[in-house]
């Protein structure tokens, strides 16, 4: 009897081999979801980055190498995360910041991306999450054509909306979380709830976004021929587009990014090949996206936009189509400050409205406290338990609307410093990347980085009156983009020995 060949060395060598390929195929699947969905939904984001991380776990297992690579963004990075930790632990309200610490490990997508994405593949997950921003526009077009809810035209005084502040002039359009179109499907969500049972409900006014919670009915509302006691016929089309995010703010800080990358890429086929089809669909697509921005009739991110895209123009054109370009903005700046105008309250282009005041006031009472806790700060979300304690105007809970004087009150001003240190690094790398490859033949990988350094300046400027990166949309798409700029850099990969 024969014995049995044990199997060749071959063989046994393409098992590694072929489950390294399938994880690097999921995970790359998985990143391509991600950058499809991060422009709209951050559920669905997540989900994207499960799979992409299922994949890499599943290559580093084959493979035995995770595939990260040592950068100069590491010191500052675990730095802060670190600080982070210790500031929610030392919180004036432990019990809140402890269970904020899990949104910090966004971090991890920056190691993720570095882990899985090719320079190839990062042209393909920009133009993909471009393309996303493109359609998220053109849904708003249509959102705002079609109206939201029902403009409230009277209500009676016994209505169960009275108690949420609802009047003549304010628009319902979603009540419990379900979007609704006319009066009688206010009422059949009304009449369909257990009495006691708080639901909250969404209103628009002065084309501000208001959720209203307390929404609470008893026997005798539900028995009324009209619950809601109101009465109204025509949607509203004055409000704030936000694409399918949950909000404008949101919605307006990624466009912003996905505009810069989309212009980058314009350039750069332009400089290279003049008018081609891809130069052609790239300035097409910064059109596009940039209306959307403007459509948000975000103030701040509209002058962020310009800021960032005046960066880009000064590095990659001359003189005359610097004015050309400028010219574009100014018109785009006309733009949005039309749709201020007809959308915001009174006075809001002038900055004299209310929410420019109440921002004025958080700001200053949060940059008084910044100096009681200069080390480690109050600790994230503690002030939501001490909002009229510590002496902040109004009942509604905010933010400080600023990233900077955000984190020095959270995490204590060493936190603001590695968070300095971070973005520092991060256009540093941008620019250099981009300055090196200004001659290149490689137009995309080179409008990549152009665009990441509009991206970077616009991103940076917003975050000075808002609160950008405690977004976890936007900070998804943050940590991405500086994976993305990490792989095409040469510098970098020069500097890590580790070319892709």
């Amino acid at each position: 009897m024969q014995p049995e060949h044990p199997p060749s060395k071959s063989l046994t060598a393409s098992k590694p081999a072929s489950w390294s390929r399938l994880g690097q195929g999921v995970a790359v699947g998985g990143m391509l979801l991600f950058s499809a969905f991060a422009p709209h939904s951050i559920a669905a984001a997540e989900i994207s980055l499960a799979i992409a991380a299922g994949g890499w776990l599943t290559r580093t297992i084959a493979t035995r190498e995770t595939g990260l690579r040592r950068t100069r963004f590491d010191l500052p990075i675990w730095l802060f995360f670190f600080w982070t930790v210790a500031s929610c632990f030392l919180s004036e309200e432990p019990r809140i910041s402890i269970a904020k610490i899990q949104s910090t490990c966004v971090i991890f997508l920056f190691y993720l991306t570095q882990a899985i994405v090719t320079r190839r593949i990062a042209v393909w997950l920009v133009a993909v999450m471009i393309l996303s921003g493109v359609a998220g526009t053109a849904y708003s077009l249509y959102d705002l054509a079609r109206g939201r809810g029902i403009v409230v035209e009277s209500i009676s005084p016994d209505s169960p909306l009275q108690r949420l502040h609802v009047g003549p002039g304010d628009a319902v359009w979603r009540v419990g979380g379900r979007r609704i179109g006319s009066v009688v499907e206010i009422d059949q969500i009304i009449s369909g709830l257990v009495v006691g049972q708080s639901v909250s409900i969404s209103v628009i006014s002065l084309g501000e976004h208001v959720e209203r919670p307390g929404l609470v009915v008893s026997e005798a509302t539900k028995a009324r021929a009209s619950p809601s006691g109101i009465i109204g016929h025509k949607a509203t089309h004055r409000f704030r587009a936000s694409g399918w995010t949950r909000h404008y703010s949101t919605y307006a800080e990624i466009l912003q990014i996905l505009a810069q990358l989309a212009f980058g890429l314009a350039l750069a086929n332009f400089n290279n090949h003049r008018f081609n089809r891809w130069s052609r669909l790239a300035f097409a697509a910064v059109i596009v996206i940039a209306l959307g921005v403007a459509l948000t009739a975000m103030r701040t991110v509209l002058v962020a936009f310009a800021i960032g895209a005046c960066v880009i123009s000064f590095r990659a054109l001359g003189r005359r189509a610097r004015v050309i370009s400028l010219a574009s903005l100014l018109i785009l700046l006309s733009v949005g400050a039309f749709v201020v105008y007809q959308t915001r309250a009174r006075d809001a282009l002038w900055l004299q409205d209310d929410s420019s005041s109440l921002r004025a006031q958080v700001a200053k009472v949060g940059l008084g406290r910044v100096m009681l806790h200069p080390l480690f700060g109050h600790g994230m979300d503690a002030m939501q338990a001490h909002w009229n304690e510590w002496g902040f105007p109004g009942k509604d809970l905010l933010h400080l609307h600023s990233t900077p004087l955000q984190l020095a009150f959270d995490r204590g001003l060493p936190a603001l410093v590695f968070w300095l240190w971070i973005m520092w690094i991060f256009w540093r790398t941008a620019s250099r990347g981009e300055k090196s490859l200004r001659d290149s033949s490689d137009t995309n990988r080179y409008g990549i980085l152009l665009g990441a350094t509009g991206a970077i300046a616009g991103f940076f400027a917003s975050s000075l009156v808002n609160y950008n990166f405690g977004d976890g949309e936007v900070a998804l798409v943050f940590w991405w983009l500086m994976g993305i700029v990490v792989v095409l850099s040469p510098m970098n990969n020069k500097h890590t020995g580790n070319p892709r």
